[in-house]
C-alpha cells in the first residue's frame, strides 16, 4: 500500500471549503464536474462520473473531514483508500492538506497528480473568482 500528503493555498475559509466538500451542489461546483455527496457520517459519495465513490467516516466540522475512497481502477480485492481532508484557516484563506492512505501499490503518482488536476486547481480557480 502507498501514501502521500499534498498542500494547496485556497482562497476561501474553511468553512466555505467543507460546506463545498460536503454537498453535491457545492462540491460539483469547485470541481467543474457533477457529484452525488451525502452529508454527515456514514454519507456515500461518487464523482467524476462514477469514477470515484466512497463514503464520510468521520468529521471535525469546519477542519476535517475523512473519507474511504475507491476508483474504478482499485483491484477489486483491494480495501479502500483513506483521504484526510485538513483545513487551516490563515490570513491568506485556507491551507487545504490532504493525507491519502491506503493507496494499491503502484498507483500513488497517479492519484498524487489527480488530485492537483482534478481537485486543487479547479478548487483555486472557483474559490478565487
Amino acid at each position: 500500500m502507498e501514501s502521500f500528503t499534498l498542500s494547496t493555498m485556497i482562497s476561501a475559509t474553511p468553512e466555505q471549503i467543507y460546506t463545498a466538500w460536503l454537498s453535491s451542489e457545492g462540491h460539483g461546483q469547485m470541481t467543474g464536474e457533477q457529484a452525488e455527496v451525502q452529508g454527515g457520517t456514514g454519507g456515500a459519495f461518487t464523482a467524476w462520473d462514477g469514477y470515484i465513490w466512497g463514503k464520510t467516516l468521520e468529521l471535525k466540522h469546519p477542519y476535517r473531514i475523512v473519507q474511504a475512497w475507491r476508483t474504478s481502477e482499485f483491484p477489486e480485492e483491494s480495501p479502500d483508500s483513506h483521504v484526510e481532508i485538513l483545513l487551516e484557516g490563515t490570513a491568506a484563506g485556507t491551507k487545504l492538506t490532504l493525507v491519502h492512505t491506503n493507496i494499491p501499490a503502484g498507483q500513488a503518482e497517479g492519484y498524487k497528480q489527480g488530485w492537483e488536476d482534478f481537485y486543487f486547481a479547479p478548487m483555486r480557480a472557483f474559490f478565487s473568482r
